[in-house]
């Protein structure tokens, strides 16, 4: 017997997609391609704050290239010894010594049949690695609302806004201020959306 078919509504694409291009933006800089594919995109409409952050950050790109942005990548996020931004999400909720959000979130992945590749060395905390958990979870598994919610809360909210506030902090996010801005009025679109369903 095959399985039914599942198709994704179209706002569920977009979101997959926008947790999709947050988790590359923030893995590596963008090349030459993706900076023009996004020069090309078309614009979030509106005057909410979504919409401003996008704009600003296509408009960003018309002055990008490539080498700099690999300076400014490195800087932020690598480093030499330790970066100045750590992308790992749990750096920012843990409260006791004891506490290991790590550690649930790598039951969590393995309960969805999810796991780090051997190649990767990030950890699985990564803003990258739970956000393209989340991508996974909503265009392939086809998640409920409910799953999406209590992942989306208990392993990339509170986090990821704090790691999106230590990046516009910095003095030397440049690109990476918009993109975190844009990221971070996203997060508050999800809030609000899985508040109200649930």
């Amino acid at each position: 017997m095959t399985q039914p078919l599942q198709f994704v509504a179209p706002e569920d694409t977009a979101r997959a997609n926008f947790y999709g291009l947050i988790a590359r933006l923030f893995y590596a800089p963008p090349g030459e391609q993706l900076i023009s594919e996004l020069l090309r995109s078309p614009s979030i409409e509106g005057d909410a704050p979504i919409a401003a952050a996008w704009r600003e950050m296509v408009e960003a790109c018309r002055n990008a290239y490539p080498v700099t942005l690999e300076n400014e990548h490195t800087e932020l996020f690598v480093g030499t010894g330790k970066a100045e931004v750590t992308p790992y999400l749990s750096h920012y909720v843990v409260k006791y010594s004891t506490d290991n959000p790590l550690v649930e979130l790598r039951q969590q992945l393995a309960a969805w049949g999810m796991g780090r590749r051997e190649e990767v060395s990030e950890y699985e905390d990564h803003v990258c690695g739970v956000c393209e958990a989340m991508r996974f979870a909503i265009a392939v598994q086809h998640r409920s609302a409910e799953e999406q919610r209590e992942f989306f809360e208990r392993f990339i909210y509170r986090g990821a806004i704090a790691f999106c506030d230590a990046v516009s902090a910095s003095k030397n996010a440049r690109f990476y201020l918009h993109v975190a801005r844009f990221a971070r009025a996203f997060f508050d679109i999800e809030k609000a959306a899985f508040e109200m369903v649930g």
